[in-house]
């Protein structure tokens, strides 16, 4: 009756450690990331008592042989926030405290004051490093965005489409003192020196004959006068034939050279027009088309994160350029991670060593940006087992009760 005290006392034990784990699951339901456990349960080695029968084992009660964590894949909410992440699949994302990687399935993730990409805990996210140009450096370290922009890039090629109405009537030769008497059509392009300063060029178109045409780009030369200086920078002859294709020049390209010197830029600066698309027809005279490659200094305006964990830097002057990718990592038994607390998972002897890699390979899984993985605590779940839980304690505090009472009734043998 004695051995029957301490079986019960082990149920209740067991059981009352498999409400607190159940009570730890339905507490973080709304944790995001949050892995649900499972208690397992075994019985204690039986005794054995030797009768005429043979030998009869009589188990000794319950231990909890093991709690672990279930990995199964969370729920996705959608964010506002672009670098809210989750993981669709079984990878961890790494970051860093104190020169100590952590892991974690917690994707809310913001920038601190000095720049750097961290979690709510002020952990720095790991991910592999790109240089100023944009080049992936094959090095895994803390994500920062506090010296990124993009640096001005010159125009070294424009490209504009134009038609050139062919019932206009002569009136050159051009005055840029008398533009609008002097020309028949004209259309304004920026471009931009090495500075990133941008200057607008006003092209005007002149007839000088049938079918022939020409062309001046005017732009400021001298910005200190005022009003500023303009001068006609180039000149070049147009020749269409008698369908309205151009043909001279040909190839169909000219080439003009500024000096912005005096903006403090690189002195002399050639753009090549590329004018192929020109065409005359008795229609009105229009711009069709423009384009140069060159553009401003930008500073950072956004970040986006694609599935593949490559952060993307969005800048204020149209460009883009990619920041970092970051780290996964993925355990052969993510199960006996040890738990520290505030989301975070440690490596241990039992789980292996992590291995590494980016998203979207050796199957760590894909980065979904603007989300963020829900807990996989299954509530009605919890219920149940939170119930049977309940009724495996009452059960054996009745155990000991009725123990109790016949060990009452041997003592009572005495009287």
């Amino acid at each position: 009756m004695l051995t029957a005290l301490f079986s019960a006392i082990s149920g209740l034990n067991a059981n009352g450690t498999s409400l607190s784990v159940i009570g730890d699951n339905v507490a973080n339901m709304n944790t995001v990331g949050f892995k649900a456990s499972r208690v397992a349960f075994g019985d204690v080695l039986s005794q054995t008592i030797t009768g005429t029968s043979g030998n009869s084992q009589i188990g000794r009660g319950v231990i909890v042989s093991d709690i672990s964590p279930l990995f199964t894949q969370g729920s996705f909410e959608a964010t506002a926030s672009a670098l809210d992440m989750a993981i669709d699949g079984d990878g961890f994302f790494m970051v860093k405290e104190d020169n100590s990687n952590f892991y974690t399935r917690a994707g809310q993730f913001t920038l601190d004051k000095a720049g750097y990409l961290v979690t709510t805990d002020d952990l720095r996210v790991q991910g592999y490093l790109y240089d100023s140009g944009g080049n992936a450096t094959g090095v895994i370290g803390d994500i920062s965005v506090a010296s990124l922009n993009s640096a001005p890039q010159p125009t070294a090629n424009a490209k504009f489409s134009v038609n050139l109405d062919s019932r206009d009537g002569v009136t050159g030769p051009f005055d840029l003192t008398n533009t609008s008497g002097t020309s028949n059509f004209s259309t304004s392009l920026t471009i931009y020196d090495s500075l990133g300063n941008d200057h607008l060029l006003t092209t005007y178109f002149t007839k000088t004959a049938a079918n022939q045409w020409e062309t001046n780009v005017v732009t400021v030369t001298d910005p200190a006068t005022d009003p500023p200086t303009y001068s006609v920078v180039e000149t070049q002859a147009l020749q269409f034939d008698d369908t309205g294709g151009l043909i001279i020049p040909d190839p169909p390209e000219f080439t003009a050279t500024f000096d912005f010197s005096p903006w403090g830029a690189t002195g002399a600066q050639s753009v090549t027009f590329n004018i192929a698309d020109m065409s005359q027809y008795g229609s009105a005279s229009a711009t069709v088309f423009l384009s140069q490659d060159g553009f401003t200094a930008g500073s950072l305006k956004t970040l986006s994160v694609s599935e593949d964990g490559t952060i993307t830097g969005i800048f204020t002057n149209g460009q883009t350029k990619p920041v970092a990718r970051l780290s996964l990592a993925k355990f052969t038994a993510p199960t006996e991670l040890t738990k520290i607390g505030r989301n975070l998972y440690a490596e241990s002897f039992s789980s292996g060593q992590p291995i590494m890699g980016e998203p979207g390979t050796a199957g760590i899984g894909r980065v979904l940006s603007s989300s963020l993985e829900l807990s996989n605590v299954d509530l009605a779940e919890e219920f149940i087992k939170m119930i049977t839980a309940q009724r495996g304690f009452q059960a054996n505090s009745r155990i000991i009760t009725t123990t109790d009472d016949l060990l009452q009734e041997v003592v009572n043998l005495k009287r």
